[in-house]
């Protein structure tokens, strides 16, 4: 079997890779039952989708029609900016959260994700900030009345 799509065969083993790490790192918690789920339900379900489109683009790398390449489309190089904003502001939030608070937290990890596109603009990443921080506080504040701290601890 040849390899048709060399981007399509990465992109199924990462995906296949990062959804049986969800589903196993699920097992770790209760599953509940179907009418009352438990922690881990939601994740492994997750998990397992997202290995079984893995899988659905592992196989379409050698089932691809494309006739312009007879080696397959290249990977090419990794874009390391938008990665590391991406993944760092994740992490900010994370860390940042319980002490900085929703409303400063939420902002800056947009602006932070915001900084890894080749087109970024402080007027668009801070106008994101505004609409996003509001529409996250009016779904999950307000609308399902999570409880997280809305502003630092003093």
């Amino acid at each position: 079997m040849k390899i048709r799509s060399q981007k399509d065969f990465v992109a199924g083993l990462l995906l296949i890779l990062i959804g049986l790490a969800f589903a196993v790192g699920a097992t770790d918690y209760s599953f509940g039952t179907a009418v009352r789920p438990g922690p881990g339900y939601f994740p492994f379900g997750l998990g397992i989708i997202l290995a079984l489109l893995g899988v659905v683009v592992l196989l379409s790398a050698f089932t691809s029609q494309r006739t312009d390449r007879t080696d397959g489309d290249p990977v090419g190089r990794i874009p390391w900016r938008p990665l590391l904003c991406v993944v760092g502001a994740i992490v900010f939030f994370g860390v940042a959260l319980p002490r900085l608070g929703f409303f400063i937290s939420l902002p800056v990890m947009i602006v932070l994700t915001s900084a890894g596109s080749r087109e970024f603009s402080w007027r668009d990443a801070l106008l994101n900030a505004a609409v996003l921080t509001l529409a996250s506080y009016a779904i999950f504040i307000y609308g399902l009345q999570l409880t997280m701290p809305l502003w630092p601890a003093l």
